[in-house]
């Protein structure tokens, strides 16, 4: 009997403990999944900033952003008991005690209207080109797909032209890609990628043309109106995308922002959709959750020096065109495009 009594204890105490751990994951669940309506104060008004457990200071920083137009790297922010952490943007919102009834304070100031290019931000490196050869699979992460359902509802894409029937779709970085936003230069046009304005016109036979930079809408903006790109009779730019249409991503590497292409599909579904999309950047980061259309593109840095070699433009407009004529490009492996011939082109027409 006493031997009876103590099996039904100890399966008494390991039901509770079960119970235990499955309350608390349940709890730690609906805590990243609650959205968290926050107050935030900056210049003598008070705002109001919604956000979700599983976003990160980053993305709060964003939020604030689209609301007083402080750029995130611009923002302090003050709050009761969480000491620096609010400093660090890959923080999730869900690790902090953060109350409704408590009001944050937002210290920054507005970019000047001349606006001085973005060089005082540090240098990113790609851990994902450092050696680190793993599958990512951060496209199927279930909170990563909740982020961009947000920021489909948040952020709409303004059109400049209007998107073409049949066209494929071309989406461009700006920094080390089309433009060494590090060197200095008297004249912007000296910093400009060699043979742009020829590239942009000989891919625009086949494909619409988005850009899409990690900066605010004014410096785009600025920049390639200075490079005569939003002017140039010879092709015409769809949309110009800014930081805040980027998300943030939880990975086994840590917490960081890229951009989702899908959400260009989504708001233009009858015209782009991943069959037809290609997106060059320098940083193979940025399409982690649309790795089949990104092709990461060699950095054009120290513009003085390479303006003279670099032919990187001229090799990419040959491969965009070749592989135009194909139904769906999520098929390449865009990390070869050196090598794929028209020959190639033809072969796969007729699989």
């Amino acid at each position: 009997m006493p031997e009876t009594e103590g099996a039904a204890e100890l399966f008494g105490k390991k039901m509770a403990s079960s119970s235990s751990v499955s309350a608390s994951a349940s709890s730690s669940s609906s805590l990243s999944e609650e959205e968290l309506t926050l107050t935030v104060k900056w210049c003598g008004k008070e705002y109001t900033v919604r956000v979700c457990g599983d976003d990160s200071v980053a993305e709060l920083k964003r939020r604030i952003c689209e609301l007083t137009t402080v750029l995130p790297k611009r923002q302090k922010l003050l709050y009761p008991k969480v000491g620096n952490k609010l400093s660090d943007d890959s923080v999730l919102l869900s690790q902090l005690p953060l109350k409704s009834s408590l009001k944050m304070t937002m210290i920054g100031t507005v970019e000047d209207e001349i606006i001085v290019d973005p060089v005082d931000s540090p240098e990113i490196m790609d851990d994902f080109e450092l050696g680190q050869d793993e599958t990512i699979d951060i496209k199927d992460k279930e909170v990563n797909k909740q982020k961009l359902r947000r920021r489909i509802n948040q952020y709409k894409i303004e059109l400049r032209n209007p998107c073409r029937k049949g066209k494929k779709l071309l989406v461009l970085d700006i920094d080390y890609t089309l433009f060494d936003h590090r060197s200095t230069a008297e004249n912007p046009l000296e910093l400009m990628r060699p043979y742009l304005h020829e590239f942009l016109t000989a891919v625009y036979a086949e494909y619409d043309i988005m850009i899409w930079s990690a900066t605010s809408m004014k410096w785009v903006e600025l920049k390639m109106g200075q490079l005569g790109v939003l002017s140039n009779p010879d092709y015409k730019i769809t949309a110009l995308i800014d930081h805040l249409a980027r998300i943030t991503v939880q990975s086994d590497f840590g917490v960081f922002d890229c951009k989702p292409l899908g959400l260009i599909w989504a708001q233009f579904p009858e015209f782009y959709s991943s069959k037809n999309t290609i997106m060059f950047d320098d940083l193979q980061r940025n399409f982690v959750m649309n790795p089949q259309n990104g092709l990461t593109i060699k950095p054009f840095r120290k513009a003085h020096a390479n303006r003279d070699s670099d032919q990187e433009l001229v090799k990419l407009t040959q491969y965009l065109l070749t592989i135009a004529e194909l139904d769906d490009l999520s098929i390449l492996d865009h990390k070869n495009w050196k090598f794929f011939s028209e020959d190639s082109a033809k072969r796969r027409r007729h699989e």
